[in-house]
């Protein structure tokens, strides 16, 4: 059998699949193995193997797929806010650039930070600041800046919020997938691996039939 390093996970799996599939399916084979104790039973055992690690194989691609697509929504949605909050904290910064306090009250002095959950409560600050009073939403009206706008905001980053636990969660739920998966599959190269030690001595004199298992005879 060639090494196993460079080889992905779905090609050594079809690799061990072939092989497994032509011991059944090869009498001479099938009866080679026999006499030296892979019997039916035996190659059952490994092919129930088999089966537990493409089942495991399968549900952790399904795991990383729906928790890239979870990134993919929870990056859009934060972009999009993102977005709005640039543009409505500079009009903002604009409109109370003489009135000290309002500007401290709703987060507009210095630079402020882009990590994530500081983020989250900076643009709270503003929107909850701005939509609870009605001076400043009368002074933000100038700019075009509505209270059904502010309201709006403040639901995607609601949103943002419930989109980024569901992205958390899938990225812990591909993890146990990928633990789990790694676990079956480390097994089955192991059973593998005593399967081919043992098909090189009894076929040694059948480089043919070695080589229909997936094990490389050199000429």
């Amino acid at each position: 059998m060639a090494t196993t390093k460079h080889i992905s996970e779905d090609q050594l799996i079809e690799n061990y699949r072939i092989a497994l599939a032509n011991v059944e399916n090869q009498p001479v084979i099938a009866a080679t193995m026999a006499e030296y104790g892979y019997d039916l039973p035996v190659i059952t055992k490994g092919r129930e193997l088999l089966g537990a690690t493409t089942t495991a194989f399968n549900f952790n691609q399904q795991e990383d797929n729906e928790s890239i697509q979870a990134r993919a929504n929870f990056d859009a949605k934060l972009s999009l806010i993102t977005d709005k909050y640039a543009s409505h904290r500079r009009k903002a910064k604009v409109v109370f650039r003489k009135d000290e306090v309002t500007l401290k009250q709703l987060g507009l002095t210095g630079p402020y930070s882009r990590v994530y959950v500081k983020w989250i409560v900076t643009m709270k600050t503003f929107y909850n600041g701005v939509r609870s009073n009605s001076d400043h939403l009368a002074k933000l009206l100038v700019f075009k800046i509505t209270e059904d706008e502010i309201s709006a905001c403040i639901a995607e980053i609601n949103a943002l919020e419930t989109t980024r636990a569901l992205y958390l969660k899938e990225i812990g739920e591909s993890q146990e997938a990928t633990k789990a998966k790694d676990k079956v599959l480390a097994e089955l190269e192991e059973w593998m691996s005593d399967f081919y030690a043992v098909a090189k001595i009894a076929m040694e004199d059948q480089p043919q039939l070695l080589e229909s298992l997936g094990v490389l005879v050199r000429s």
